[in-house]
């Protein structure tokens, strides 16, 4: 059990699968209390049921579409009624479209930016506020990927959407500060995820970082106590490094 966790209330977003399901359950072991979202309200109970069995943890599963305001605002109502604070909100929900400029439809560009960016931005305006009330503020760790600070080509439409939440979130780290609100950016790449399942470009899943060692990732820049914060952190399979 981590000390710095043992007496946190995280909220994942996300927590369905892949790096937030795995984040999840490094959060459980470390002794959190659990507020898990998501819109697959079967694989949130799945993972409440597998918590819950393995590890004696508080947890509160919410259904939720976090690009819709009403279901955020009921996620985050839910929140304090049962824990009465958020201390950490992971945010792993994300969308994925990687081809050509040209091939990229409108529709497509639109979900990007409704999961990508919209879905954090409705979190953040939600959560941050309570986080700068309540005593010991909080802390906001996001995945940006690699594709939020490198370019790569077939990616320009997911590439807007990751570097608008990277500078969205720098924006409002140093806008509460003051506050004692904290902010990780995560810039991970090539994870073997679900989010190459239905991706047409050709890669090499095996050589990726797998869900687990991204999720020790989140977990460690959540963990920093005292004056360090892990404000940005990039990790790579040794094949992909920039």
């Amino acid at each position: 059990m981590s000390v710095a966790l043992a007496e946190k209330v995280v909220l994942i977003v996300g927590a369905g699968r892949g790096i937030g399901r795995a984040s999840a359950l490094l959060f459980a072991e470390a002794g959190a209390s659990l507020i898990l979202a998501s819109r697959n309200e079967r694989e949130l109970a799945e993972l409440e049921f597998e918590i819950e069995r393995r590890h004696a943890t508080p947890v509160l599963s919410v259904p939720t579409d976090a690009t819709d305001a009403s279901s955020v605002a009921r996620l985050v109502a839910e929140s304090v009624e049962r824990f009465g604070r958020v201390d950490t909100l992971v945010y792993t929900a994300g969308e994925g479209v990687l081809k050509s400029f040209a091939e990229t439809t409108e529709e497509e560009f639109e979900r990007l930016l409704g999961v990508n960016v919209r879905g954090a931005f409705l979190l953040c305006k939600a959560i941050v506020p309570l986080m700068e009330r309540q005593q010991g503020g909080g802390h906001v760790v996001a995945l940006p990927g690699i594709l939020g600070r490198a370019p790569m080509a077939q990616a320009a439409a997911y590439c807007a959407s990751k570097y608008a939440l990277t500078g969205m979130l720098k924006s409002l780290a140093l806008e509460t500060k003051r506050a004692g609100v904290r902010f990780s950016l995560l810039h991970l790449g090539g994870v073997d995820s679900s989010f190459w399942d239905n991706i047409t470009m050709r890669v090499q899943r095996e050589k990726m970082l797998t869900v687990e060692a991204a999720a020790r990732a989140v977990l460690f820049a959540a963990s920093q106590e005292g004056e360090g914060v892990v404000g940005e952190l990039v990790l790579q399979p040794e094949s992909h490094q920039l």
